[in-house]
């Protein structure tokens, strides 16, 4: 069996742990910075996750959750200002370290480099939140690790729809076959597999009991040598935390 021709990897809740802590917490503070009585609970942002996208999450509250308050005319400007100050925010709680990397994330990835396979990251995040997050918790050179770095608006529809992973491989003219997306999600893998592209899913509280269809194994997390893994679907040939041997025998199933 050879090696994957790449990992492409989702972020928020795939490299790290994000959203709850995260980016949940920089929306309030940027809602409590611009006057706004808004208030996401762990609970709510669990639902307002089924939208991709920051912005598309903030109209879909406003035009969901907060019809009277919503700014007379188009509330354009008001995501984007709310958006802006959100980014800040989030590069505050960077700093703070109280967003870590998910189990078997930095393993993973230095052996993909050891073994000179080709990395890439596919997210519906802005760019100017992914640079820092990979900074502070990877090192200041890990961004120039991937190949490419495809963010949200760099497509004009953002997951479930394959554009940012079509992007992705017709950019760096991967094999799709020879590929494995890291992802965490639901929309995430339908994505994926749209798009042609073998998937691991790597679950999180927010998306444990999401059906997962067309994944080829769906893992508590990356795992480590002293941390294994659990399976919750497909077969992992007896490893207990993920390797590029592992990817090389889905890839070869697939």
């Amino acid at each position: 069996m050879t090696l994957p021709a790449a990992l492409i990897f989702d972020v928020d809740g795939t490299l790290a742990e994000t959203e709850r802590d995260g980016h949940r917490v920089a929306f309030n503070r940027a809602f409590a910075e611009m006057g706004l009585p808004w208030q996401w609970s762990v609970g709510l942002y669990g639902q307002l996750l089924r939208v991709a996208g920051g912005k598309e999450r903030i109209r879909y509250y406003i035009e969901r959750y907060q019809p009277k308050d919503r700014p007379q005319g188009d509330p354009t400007d008001l995501i984007t200002a709310l958006h802006q100050a959100k980014g800040r925010h989030f590069k505050d709680l960077l700093t703070a370290n109280v967003i870590p990397l998910r189990p078997g994330v930095r393993r993973l990835l230095y052996e993909a480099r050891q073994q000179n396979v080709r990395l890439a990251i596919a997210t519906t995040s802005a760019k100017d939140s992914v640079l820092p997050l990979l900074e502070q918790l990877l090192g200041p050179e890990s961004p120039g690790w991937f190949e490419m770095i495809a963010a949200g608006d760099m497509v004009t529809t953002k997951k479930p729809a394959p554009d940012i992973y079509h992007l992705v491989v017709e950019a760096m003219d991967l094999p799709r076959e020879h590929c494995l997306v890291l992802e965490d999600s639901q929309q995430g893998v339908l994505a994926a597999v749209a798009a042609g592209l073998p998937t691991v899913v790597t679950i999180n509280d927010y998306t444990r009991n999401q059906p997962m269809p067309g994944a080829s194994l769906v893992i508590s997390h990356l795992g480590e040598p002293s941390q294994p893994f659990e399976v919750l679907w497909g077969e992992a040939k007896d490893a207990y935390y993920f390797s590029l041997e592992l990817a090389q025998s889905l890839l070869a199933a697939s």
